[in-house]
C-alpha cells in the first residue's frame, strides 16, 4: 500500500485535509479572544462563523464541475493557494464587515476541496477502495481539528491570535510545491505508476463502468442524477451530517469556555480528544463500508447500513451532550458522537461514486455538498440566536443538532437502495 503511487496520493490529500481543519478551526478556537478584541455578541459571532459558508458552499459546486472540466488536480491546487492567501488575511481583519468579507472569501477557497478530492480518488482508485481512499483522506480534517486547538490555542496566548493565521498559512502554501512538483491529474500520466498498480486501476475502473446505474437508453447526463431520489437523499443525510459537525465546529470550544468555565488554555486541549476519535472514526468507517460491500456484493446496502446507525447514535450522543451537568460528560458524549459521525463521512461520497457516471462525479459531488454545507450557512447562526435569547443556555441548540442527525438517518434508510435490476439478452443494465 504504501509504495503504491495511488495511495501516495491519498497521504497527499490526507495532509491537504489537516491543513484544510486546522486553517478552518482557528477561528474557533481564537473566537474567545476575537469576540473580546473586535466587541462581537453571541449573534454576530455566529453570523461570522455562517459566512465562511456562503461562499464555500456556492463553490463546493463550482469546485465539482470545475474538477469535470479542468482536472481535479489543477482545481485542488488552485484552492489551497487561495484558502491559504485568505486564511492569513484573516489577522488583517479590524471589524464585523471585514471579517465576515474575508471568512467568505476565506470560504470560496476551500469550497472544491471535498468535490476535487473525490475526483482525484475516482481517477485513481478502483472501486472497491473508493470508501477507504475516501477515508484515509478525510480522517485527515479531524486530525486538523485535532491539532488546531493545542496549536491555535498556544500561538493565540503566546504571541496574539493574528499570527496564529499567517502560520497556517504558510503551511498550506508549502503543501502546494509538493502537490504541483510530485502528482498527476491521472495514473496513466505518472511514471511512477509501476504496470501492475496501473493494470489493478484500470480493471477496476472498467468494471465498475459495466455497473452504471443509467436507465436503459438514456444519456445521463449531470442534470439527471441531480433529480434522482438517492442523490437527493444522500444530500439530505450529509446536511444532517454537517448540521452537526459545524455546530461541534463553531460553537463547542465557546460552549467550553460560558457553560463550564474552561480557560482558553484547557478549552483548546479538551476538544482534541473528539477530534482525535473522529479522525479515527472516519477512516474505520471507509474500511467498514467497503468490508460490507465485498461480504454482501451491494454497494448502496453497505453504505445505507453505516449511514442510518452511525447517524442514529450521533444523534443520541449530541442532544445529551447539552444536558449533562459536568464538562468531563458533556466532552465524552460529544467525543463519541463525532466518532460516529465521522464514520459516515467517506460514504456520502461513496454513494455518488457507486451510482453515478464518471464524467460527472465531480459535479453531483459538489452538487450535494454544496446542499449539505447550506447547514452551515444556517447552523451556526441559528445556534448563535439560540444562546442570546435564552440568555446563554446551550441545550435547545444540542437537542435541535441531535433531531435532524435522527432525520438525516431515516432519509438514508429509506431512500439509499439499491436500484431495481433488468437482465437484457444483449447486456445487463440497472434502471431507477
Amino acid at each position: 500500500m504504501i509504495k503504491s503511487q495511488r495511495w501516495f496520493v491519498v497521504g497527499l490529500l490526507f495532509l491537504a485535509g489537516v491543513v484544510n481543519y486546522l486553517d478552518r478551526a482557528a477561528l474557533s478556537i481564537a473566537a474567545p479572544l476575537i469576540q473580546k478584541d473586535l466587541n462581537f455578541s453571541h449573534a454576530q459571532l455566529g453570523i461570522v462563523f455562517s459566512s465562511f459558508f456562503l461562499g464555500y458552499a456556492l463553490f463546493n459546486f463550482v469546485g465539482g464541475v470545475a474538477s469535470d472540466r479542468f482536472g481535479a488536480k489543477r482545481v485542488f491546487g488552485a484552492a489551497m493557494g487561495i484558502w491559504s492567501i485568505f486564511c492569513g488575511a484573516t489577522a488583517l481583519a479590524s471589524g464585523l464587515v471585514s471579517l465576515i468579507v474575508l471568512r467568505v472569501l476565506f470560504g470560496m477557497g476551500e469550497g472544491p476541496f471535498s468535490s476535487s478530492n473525490s475526483k482525484m480518488v475516482n481517477n485513481w482508485f478502483p472501486r472497491r477502495e473508493v470508501a477507504s481512499a475516501i477515508g484515509v483522506i478525510s480522517s485527515g480534517t479531524p486530525l486538523g481539528g485535532a491539532v488546531a486547538g493545542p496549536v491555535v490555542g498556544y500561538m493565540a496566548i503566546r504571541f496574539g491570535w493574528r499570527w496564529a493565521f499567517v502560520a497556517i498559512m504558510l503551511l498550506g502554501l508549502a503543501w502546494l510545491v509538493l502537490w504541483t512538483l510530485t502528482t498527476t491529474e491521472h495514473p496513466q500520466q505518472n511514471r511512477r505508476v509501476k504496470a501492475a498498480e496501473l493494470e489493478l486501476i484500470v480493471a477496476g475502473q472498467q468494471q465498475a463502468a459495466s455497473m452504471e446505474h443509467t436507465p436503459a437508453g438514456k444519456q445521463a447526463s449531470l442534470g439527471f442524477y441531480l433529480r434522482q431520489p438517492i442523490i437527493l437523499a444522500t444530500a439530505c443525510a450529509f446536511f444532517a451530517y454537517n448540521y452537526v459537525l459545524f455546530f461541534f465546529l463553531s460553537w463547542f470550544p465557546t460552549y467550553l469556555t460560558e457553560a463550564h468555565h474552561m480557560s482558553l488554555h484547557d478549552m483548546s486541549i479538551a476538544t482534541v480528544i473528539p477530534w482525535v476519535l473522529g479522525s479515527i472514526g472516519l477512516a474505520a468507517g471507509g474500511f467498514i463500508t467497503d468490508l460490507i460491500l465485498r461480504a454482501t456484493g451491494k454497494p448502496l446496502l453497505s453504505r445505507r447500513i453505516v449511514l442510518s446507525l452511525c447517524l442514529g447514535i450521533a444523534a443520541v450522543c449530541v442532544a445529551f451532550a447539552g444536558r449533562v451537568q459536568s464538562m468531563e460528560g458533556a466532552v465524552a458524549l460529544m467525543s463519541v458522537s463525532i466518532f460516529f459521525l465521522y464514520a459516515t463521512g467517506s460514504v456520502y461520497w461513496a454513494v455518488i461514486q457507486d451510482t453515478v457516471r464518471r464524467e460527472n462525479v465531480g459535479g453531483v459531488g459538489g452538487f450535494v455538498h454544496l446542499l449539505a454545507n447550506l447547514a452551515g450557512v444556517i447552523g451556526p447562526a441559528v445556534t448563535g440566536f439560540i444562546v442570546q435569547a435564552t440568555h446563554g443556555a446551550y441545550g435547545s441548540a444540542f437537542i435541535l443538532a441531535g433531531a435532524i442527525a435522527v432525520l438525516g438517518a431515516m432519509c438514508a434508510l429509506i431512500w439509499v437502495r439499491e436500484p431495481r435490476a433488468q437482465k437484457d439478452a444483449a447486456e445487463r443494465k440497472l434502471v431507477w
